[in-house]
């Protein structure tokens, strides 16, 4: 193959790249007093993602019913190409489990610790971003 005709398919995927994130449809459940919420729905937003906030009250019952394991609970649950994300997961790790169709349940990052997006304040030590499965210890997908 010629250069030019590689440099030209490696643009086109480039220029490609942002279309498939804006494809992809994200369905927040909330608590609606959650500002973190709202920042991190804005992130995802600035990746691409379309984002549709549901408030709810009993983000528990959300939770029990998508099988989010209490000790990988987040400040809300996200569904995202047939994924369910727990919290404040990092876009780029959400990409990759729907770009590589990981044959996984989705991530959890529990609580709400500081400096994982839609999180103010600087990170106290690094964020494990979690495989959300009943495994005991929780397994490490990833770490930022």
């Amino acid at each position: 193959m010629r250069h030019w005709e590689l440099l030209t398919m490696a643009a086109a995927l480039v220029v490609q790249a942002p279309a498939w994130a804006a494809n992809l449809q994200a369905t927040i459940y909330r608590n609606p007093n959650c500002g973190c919420c709202n920042v991190y729905a804005q992130y995802l937003r600035t990746q691409g993602f379309d984002v549709k906030l549901v408030d709810t009250l009993d983000l528990a019952a959300t939770q029990q019913k998508y099988g989010v394991p209490e000790r990988l609970e987040g400040c809300h649950t996200a569904l995202i190409g047939g994924y369910v994300f727990e919290g404040l997961v990092p876009a780029e790790d959400i990409k990759r489990v729907i770009a590589d169709h990981r044959p996984i349940k989705g991530l959890s990052v529990p609580g709400m610790p500081f400096g994982a997006p839609g999180m103010p304040g600087p990170k106290a030590a690094p964020i494990n971003v979690y495989y959300l499965d009943a495994s005991s210890p929780p397994r490490v997908f990833a770490t930022f």
